[in-house]
């Protein structure tokens, strides 16, 4: 195999259109010579070393440099770097557990979290996640705090008919009134601000996120934003939180963080927490092998670079006429005429499309016809690579495909692949 620009090539030489960005992991596109080119140089000065014995240049100026991009809010804060989203979430929560006893609230170890979420594969994170497929067979070997519904305004549980402006607030509220019910022991909220791969690019309605924040603010409660899939520049900002202004305590993010060419992910936690370790007991209680790891971490800074000298960032906005974004976003709106499609949604390099049996009623199709699926096979027959789900409707059924390609991607390709996924979803949908 081997990837050049948008494009990847199987074993036989079949080339594909990677429009799923191999798991909304690739923002700076495939075959980029400089990515490789820095982490070799990175390991022939030192491959390895141990984070509890040295700390690295390659790691400390990264940190630097990614504090920085997440903006004025966490300077004066600090990064840890782990070898993927999991591991950051996992770090994250307890960050968050250990950041409430290190100002003795020691009473508080709960992380409050959402429905329809998905914040990665280990037992810590998957006790935080929503996505039921993923969860139900190891549930009993996890324990759960509440999770609360997400605003999904296609199918929203307030059958509002505004746009869910004001039903914004009424999500919110729940998160108050679980902060309430758990007598003082919430010690965190964790949340994706663009819903992932469970939902596919639902977008929060108005003032939903900052009342989430002034909640969390007025309990004590500390906010930990899931920017693992949404971060990078993916919505057309470094991070999916500035849309919206909302300033969280933790910082989560991988995937583009390294776009796939190194296993890295990382923890950016305000100056409040780190100030809280660093007076208490003055360090972390916590690590990994591989956290930091010094030809990971050349991977992340050389991609960094790349972006920000490229303006991939810009690439990506929606709201940029001509733009990689605002191409994508006016491609996939053609879907929208198609019998089999109830919803097309999203923002930047980060859309979901979702499928019906019945757009009137918005039925979702049979569960075992994975329609989703059939239609990601049908994809790639045309040379195109999609992310098909399952799940979008209560956990269960429901159909839909992530879309989040490279940056780089032309009007050209991206209209050319929207072409091959509606042929895609006509053929899916015959007989059904």
């Amino acid at each position: 195999m081997r990837g050049e620009g948008v494009y990847v090539w199987d074993g036989q030489g079949k080339r594909y259109l990677d429009f799923s960005g191999s798991a909304a992991v690739n923002f700076i596109g495939h075959g980029v010579a400089e990515i490789p080119a820095a982490m070799m140089a990175q390991a022939q000065q030192l491959e390895f070393v141990h984070s509890s014995q040295f700390t690295t240049p390659a790691a400390e100026e990264y940190a630097q440099e990614l504090i920085e991009f997440a903006g004025r809010h966490f300077r004066g804060g600090a990064v840890f770097f782990t070898c993927g989203g999991s591991e950051a979430v996992e770090s994250a929560l307890k960050l968050a557990r250990q950041y409430q006893v290190e100002i003795g609230q020691t009473g508080r170890y709960q992380v409050l979290s959402r429905q329809q979420s998905y914040h990665g594969a280990t037992l810590g994170a998957l006790s935080v996640s929503g996505n039921k497929r993923r969860r139900e067979i190891y549930l009993p070997m996890v324990r759960e705090f509440a999770h609360l519904r997400v605003p999904y305004c296609y199918r929203c549980s307030y059958d509002c008919a505004d746009g869910c402006i004001n039903c914004g607030q009424q999500y919110a509220a729940e998160l108050e009134q679980a902060i309430v019910s758990s007598g003082g022991e919430a010690a965190a909220f964790i949340f994706e601000p663009v819903s992932g791969a469970t939902l596919g690019a639902v977008l929060p309605p108005p003032g939903y996120l900052k009342n989430i924040e002034e909640i969390c603010r007025q309990h004590a409660v500390l906010l930990i934003a899931d920017e693992v899939m949404t971060g990078m520049g993916r919505t057309g900002r470094n991070f999916a939180i500035e849309h919206w202004g909302v300033k969280p305590d933790i910082l989560v993010t991988a995937k583009g963080l390294s776009s796939g060419y190194a296993p890295l992910g990382a923890v950016i936690a305000s100056d409040q927490v780190v100030d809280a370790i660093a007076s208490g007991t003055g360090a972390f209680l916590h690590g990994f092998t591989y956290n930091a790891h010094p030809i990971s971490v050349a991977a992340g800074r050389a991609v960094l670079r790349y972006l920000e000298r490229h303006r991939l960032v810009e690439a990506a906005s929606s709201e940029r006429s001509g733009s990689a974004g605002s191409c994508l976003g006016s491609s996939l709106d053609r879907l929208r005429d198609l019998k089999a499609v109830g919803d097309v949604r999203g923002i930047g390099l980060l859309w979901g499309v979702e499928f019906v049996a019945d757009r009137s009623s918005k039925r979702p199709f049979a569960v075992e016809n994975n329609f989703s699926g059939r239609v990601g096979i049908s994809a790639a027959r045309r040379g195109l690579l999609v992310y098909p789900m399952q799940g979008s409707v209560e956990g269960a059924a429901g159909d839909h495909l992530l879309i989040a390609p490279p940056a780089i991607i032309t009007r050209d390709q991206a209209e050319w692949a929207v072409a091959m996924l509606a042929e895609a979803i006509e053929e899916a949908g015959r007989g059904l």
